[in-house]
């Protein structure tokens, strides 16, 4: 469920500000994107499943009003059009991924492994360069990155996604190290099991309350929106001596 808060619920941290959301047709994408136009952005979200991505925009739209452009993902031409359109970007919440599991290690084929980083790991690298050298300029911005609580631990049947959120992790700690002298903090998500379409194909149904009995301490799952809030926080001036965290959002999973 997408929390369509009134704006006069949060602050106005981002009035005005360019926000770029890739990911965001549906799930944490795109209970970020109402989080970020309640607090007044300005929005382009991209995604690979276009129609989803509409509903998203016009849901946006007609609820809280302001700038929302659409953009069905090809890196070098969403940059091309954002530039054109704003000259600029001042967030970029990089938050599109994919996850499926395997009976095992012995299990991941090639094709899953090479899908799998090339969206996970390679679409961040790909989309965060290009949208750092439009920062550079304006010696001034915001990245979060979505990596995992699978970027810092492992999981059997998940090599792949592990692996790439791993990379992740560690892609977005040197982005912070050589973009702070441009005045650019980059961060990463590592979230635990939130309510997605993804995680319930992957333990979904009878199986959550066994998973949430097993590991996590605070006896449920979360929302996209409690992840949202975090980019959020992470994307504002409230997190302005933050760069280069892996903050886990897990209701306290890896603390034991």
């Amino acid at each position: 469920m997408i929390l369509k808060a009134s704006a006069n619920n949060h602050t106005r941290r981002f009035e005005g500000k360019r926000v770029l959301i890739t990911g965001a047709a549906r799930g944490i994408g795109k209970a970020t994107a109402h989080r970020f136009a309640a607090e007044g952005a300005r929005l382009l979200i991209g995604d690979r499943l276009v129609e989803e991505m509409e509903e998203t925009a016009r849901e946006i739209r007609q609820h809280y009003g302001g700038e929302v452009l659409t953009f069905a993902l090809d890196v070098s031409a969403m940059i091309a059009y954002l530039t054109e359109r704003w000259g600029g970007v001042d967030v970029l919440i990089n938050n599109a991924g994919i996850g499926r599991a395997a009976p095992s290690f012995l299990d991941i084929s090639e094709e899953l492994w090479d899908e799998t980083i090339a969206v996970n790991l390679k679409g961040i690298f790909l989309v965060g360069q290009a949208v750092a050298r439009l920062m550079v300029e304006a010696r001034s911005g915001a990245i979060v990155n979505m990596s995992s609580t699978n970027g810092l631990v492992g999981e059997a049947g998940m090599a792949h996604y592990n692996a790439s959120k791993g990379g992740v992790t560690l892609l977005t700690k040197t982005m912070a190290l050589d973009l702070a002298p441009y005045g650019i903090r980059v961060n990463c998500l590592a979230p635990g099991y939130i309510v997605t379409t993804m995680s319930q194909a992957n333990v979904g149904g009878d199986r959550v309350q066994e998973y949430i009995r097993r590991n996590i301490p605070l006896g449920r799952v979360a929302s996209p929106d409690e992840v949202a809030s975090v980019y959020a926080f992470l994307a504002s001036d409230d997190a302005s001596f933050i760069t280069g965290e892996a903050v886990v959002v897990d209701g306290g999973q890896l603390a034991s």
